[in-house]
């Protein structure tokens, strides 16, 4: 009787030894981060500095390269989600008649003078943040330069929009 309750206090114990140890990934378990981290992020952007806020993201592409990165309005603005190029050294960002990638909405949009600072915006609620600006076209709508400014999103509830 006594050896049957050693045997089962073992095997308890053997298996909790299991739990709290077989999740150990042990070393470094950080994924570290993509090629455009510095420019990545969502973004709380106004036309023209003035009006209404409509939240943007730029992330980074399947390539990883350091070269490119996806603008995506969310269908926020002008529904429109292109890939375009990139400096990461000088956090700039253009380009020419990329294909919009929003299902059944077919354009060509084209973005110049796009720049990012850190540390250079003050949001709506007085905090400071990364400041972003960039004029865009689309071909929908040629000939017309929309310049889209604002901020980087805080998290902080007084910045939300």
């Amino acid at each position: 009787m006594m050896n049957k309750y050693k045997l089962i206090l073992g095997a308890l114990l053997i298996m909790v030894f299991s739990v709290f140890t077989s999740c150990d990934e042990g070393g470094d378990p950080d994924p570290g981060a993509t090629s455009v981290v510095e420019m990545a992020g969502d973004w709380f952007v106004q036309l023209e500095g003035q009006g209404s806020y409509y939240l943007i993201s730029t992330y980074n592409t399947a390539a990883d390269n350091g070269t490119e990165m996806w603008i995506d309005d969310n269908k926020n603005f002008w529904w429109f989600k292109a890939k375009t190029s990139v400096n990461t050294s000088a956090l700039s960002f253009s380009g020419s008649d990329l294909a919009s990638t929003v299902d059944g909405y077919d354009i060509l949009v084209s973005i110049s003078n796009g720049i990012i600072s850190k540390g250079t915006a003050t949001t709506s609620g007085g905090n400071i943040s990364d400041s972003i600006s960039f004029d865009i076209e689309f071909s929908d709508d040629p000939g017309t330069i929309y310049q889209l400014v604002g901020y980087k999103r805080t998290g902080f509830q007084e910045d939300e929009h």
